[in-house]
């Protein structure tokens, strides 16, 4: 119900968002590139113009999921699809290495503030 997994298609914007905007601001922007739909169940990915924070909007079959993570030190790498301004697939994985701040080019992790719960 709540899960990003494997079995969710994801969906990167590949222009940077305003972190203001919430369900509403992003499922429209959802709604302004041609073929998709913010209720169809796909996971879309939105990046601040500082890439230091992401949000994720997922309908879960009578809601929205909006997950949200802002990075203490760091920056989120950029995935860069040339050609294109709309909305790409991306897969799973890219999406886990980009959370956890590894590039799976070097398979290096990035320098972020760690703290043990």
């Amino acid at each position: 119900m709540f899960a990003l997994d494997d079995r969710t298609r994801f969906y990167l914007c590949q222009r940077p968002v305003s972190m203001r905007y919430g369900i509403r601001g992003l499922t429209n922007l959802v709604l302004s590139f041609p073929g998709f739909s913010p209720m169809s169940g796909y996971a879309f990915v939105f990046f601040s113009g500082d890439r230091r924070q992401v949000k994720i909007l997922r309908w879960d079959g009578d809601g929205f999921l909006l997950y949200q993570k802002r990075l203490a030190k760091g920056r989120f790498r950029e995935i860069v699809y040339r050609g294109s301004d709309g909305c790409l697939c991306v897969s799973y994985e890219e999406i886990y290495f980009l959370m956890k701040g590894v590039s799976p080019v070097t398979m290096k992790a990035e320098d972020r503030f760690r703290c043990s719960p």
